[in-house]
C-alpha cells in the first residue's frame, strides 16, 4: 500500500513539478520548465533503483552527499571475476536532477570495465540530460559516487593484514 502511495505521490509531483501534458509550456512556472524531458524521463522511470549486498567482496559502495541542497546519493556496483561492472544500483534523497543522473550513471557504467568507469564524467552526464548550470552539482554528485563505489570496490580487493601475514608462513 506504501508503494502505490508512493507512486500516486511521485506522479502528482511530476504533474506539478516537471512538463504537464494539461498545461501549455507559458503557463508553467519558470523552475518548472528548466527540466528537460531526458530529466522527466529518468525521473519518472527511474532505472535500477535498488541496493546490493555491501558486505559482498565483489560490490562496491558509494555514499555521497551535497551539504549545500541536501541531496544524498547512494551508489553500488557489482562487478564480475573479469574486472566488469555486471550490475548497477542506485538510492537517491534529493530533486529530479539528482535522481536522474544516479539512473543515467547506473545505465552508463553497466557493461564497462572498473578502469572505463572511471573516465565517466559529471560534464558528460549533465550534457546527455541537459542540465541547466544551477543544477550541475547533481551530475557532480554522481561522478563522485561512481568514484566511491569504484575506490571501495577495489579496497575490498586489497588482501586483508590478516591475510598477508598468514601467506608468509
Amino acid at each position: 500500500m506504501a508503494a502505490a502511495g508512493a507512486g500516486r505521490l511521485r506522479r502528482a509531483a511530476s504533474a506539478l513539478l516537471l512538463r504537464s501534458p494539461r498545461l501549455p509550456a507559458r503557463e508553467l512556472s519558470a523552475p518548472a520548465r528548466l527540466y528537460h524531458k531526458k530529466v522527466v524521463d529518468h525521473y519518472e522511470n527511474p532505472r535500477n533503483v535498488g541496493s546490493l549486498d555491501k558486505t559482498s567482496k565483489n560490490v562496491g559502495t558509494g555514499l555521497v552527499g551535497a551539504p549545500a541542497c541536501g541531496d544524498v546519493m547512494k551508489l553500488q556496483i557489482q562487478v564480475d571475476e573479469k574486472g566488469k561492472i555486471v550490475d548497477a544500483r542506485f538510492k537517491t534523497f534529493g530533486c529530479g536532477s539528482a535522481i536522474a543522473s544516479s539512473s543515467l550513471a547506473t545505465e552508463w557504467v553497466k557493461g564497462k570495465t572498473v578502469e572505463e568507469a572511471l573516465t565517466i564524467k559529471n560534464t558528460d552526464i549533465a550534457k546527455e540530460l541537459c542540465l541547466p548550470p544551477v543544477k550541475l552539482h547533481c551530475s557532480m554528485l554522481a561522478e563522485d559516487a561512481i568514484k566511491a563505489a569504484l575506490a571501495d570496490y577495489k579496497l575490498k580487493q586489497e588482501p586483508t593484514g590478516e591475510a598477508e601475514k598468514g601467506e608468509g608462513k
